[in-house]
C-alpha cells in the first residue's frame, strides 16, 4: 500500500527580523541580501525551543488529519539544532504530545533531514513494523550562527514542519537519496571538543561554516539531478509535476532547478523570502503553506526535493 501525508503543520517564532534590522547589528544591507538570496525576512527564536517549536507544528498536522497523539506509532524529528545531546528532540515532543506509545528518535542530514526521515517513515510503514508515522523538520539555527559573519548569518531563520502519515490508497511514488562525504566540511558546525582533566585546550563554542560557492555548485548540480532520478523512477516527467516542493535555501538556486527542468517557475512554491533557510524545517514549512493556502489539492503531483550539509541529497515523488 502506498504511505500517504494527511496532515501537515507549520511554526513559526514570533520575533520577524527583516534584512533593515540586520543593517543594525551587521556589515550588511537589504538591497545585498535580497538581490542576491531572495530573502527579506526571516524568523528568529528568542523564548522558543527546537523542541517546542516542533511539537507545536506537530499538533498541528494531528489536527489536519483528524488523529490524536496518543495513537502515533513513531516519531523521526529531523534537525541539526536539538535542545540537547540528550534526550532526543523527538523524545521531548512525544513527552509534550502524550504520545506515549510512540518510537521517538532523531535524524541528522541537515537541510535534507526531512526527506531523509520521511523515508525512514515509509520504511517502517512499509515493513508492518508501525501503521503510521509522524515526521518533522525543526531548527533553531539562531544558535550555531556566528553574527557577525554576513555570509551565513543573514541566510537563516528558526521554525518547524510536521506531516502525519500512514497507508492509503495513493501517496509515495518514488524516492532518491544520497550523501557526498568527501565534500561535507563545506558546510560544517563543530559540536564539543574533547575536554576533559587531560587537555589543556580552553573551551571554544564553534559556529556554523560555509563555504558558500562550493554549496550552491553542489545544490545547482545535485538537486536537479536527483529530482530527475526520482521522476525517471515514478516513470514521470516535469511536466507531470504540479508542484515543486524545494528546499527554501536561495531563490537563485530554484530557478536554476527550474530551468534545468523546463518547467514554468510559476509551479515552484517560495517561503524563503519571510522564513530564510530553515535547514531541515524549510521543506514540510513550505509544504503546509502550500496546503493551508489551498494550492496544494488531493490528486496533484509533487516532487519535493532537499539539499545540504554532509554533504546529502534527496527526492520525492509523490501524489497528493
Amino acid at each position: 500500500m502506498p504511505i500517504r501525508i494527511m496532515g501537515t503543520g507549520s511554526f513559526l517564532p514570533e520575533k520577524n527580523v527583516s534584512n533593515t534590522d540586520l543593517e543594525k547589528y551587521v556589515d550588511t544591507s537589504d538591497e545585498w541580501i535580497s538581490s542576491r538570496t531572495g530573502i527579506k525576512n526571516r524568523r528568529i527564536a528568542v523564548h522558543e525551543t527546537t523542541a517546542g517549536m516542533a511539537a507545536e507544528a506537530a499538533k498541528k498536522a494531528l489536527e489536519m488529519a483528524g488523529k490524536e497523539a496518543i495513537d502515533v506509532e513513531l516519531i523521526v524529528l529531523a534537525t541539526v539544532t536539538p535542545d540537547y545531546y540528550t534526550p532526543s528532540a523527538a523524545c521531548q515532543v512525544q513527552a509534550e504530545l502524550g504520545a506515549d506509545k510512540a518510537i521517538a528518535f532523531d535524524v541528522n542530514a541537515a537541510c535534507s533531514g526531512f526527506v531523509f526521515a520521511l523515508n525512514v517513515a515509509k520504511m517502517y510503514i512499509e515493513t508492518g513494523f508501525v501503521k503510521n508515522a509522524l515526521i518533522i523538520g525543526a531548527e533553531t539555527l539562531s544558535k550555531i550562527l556566528d553574527w557577525n559573519d554576513r555570509g551565513t548569518c543573514v541566510l537563516f531563520g528558526d521554525g518547524a514542519g510536521a506531516a502525519y502519515l500512514e497507508e492509503s490508497d495513493k501517496g509515495i511514488i518514488s524516492v532518491v537519496q544520497g550523501s557526498i562525504g568527501k565534500k561535507g566540511m563545506v558546510l560544517n558546525c563543530e559540536s564539543r571538543r574533547t575536554h576533559n582533566i587531560f587537555t589543556e585546550d580552553g573551551i571554544e563554542h564553534d559556529y556554523l561554516h560555509m563555504d558558500g560557492q562550493e554549496v550552491y555548485k553542489f545544490a545547482v548540480r545535485q538537486c536537479p539531478k536527483c529530482l530527475l532520478e526520482a521522476l525517471e523512477k515514478a516513470d514521470m516527467t516535469a511536466d507531470d509535476i504540479d508542484y515543486f516542493v524545494l528546499h527554501q535555501a536561495n531563490v537563485r538556486i530554484i530557478e536554476s532547478v527550474a530551468k534545468r527542468l523546463k518547467a514554468p517557475i510559476e509551479k515552484f512554491p517560495m517561503t524563503l523570502g519571510y522564513t530564510g533557510n530553515m535547514s531541515a524545517a524549510s521543506v514540510p514549512v513550505m509544504l503546509d503553506s502550500l496546503v493551508r493556502d489551498g494550492g496544494l489539492k488531493r490528486g496533484d503531483k509533487v516532487a519535493m526535493s532537499a539539499f545540504g550539509a554532509g554533504l546529502t541529497y534527496g527526492a520525492i515523488v509523490l501524489e497528493w
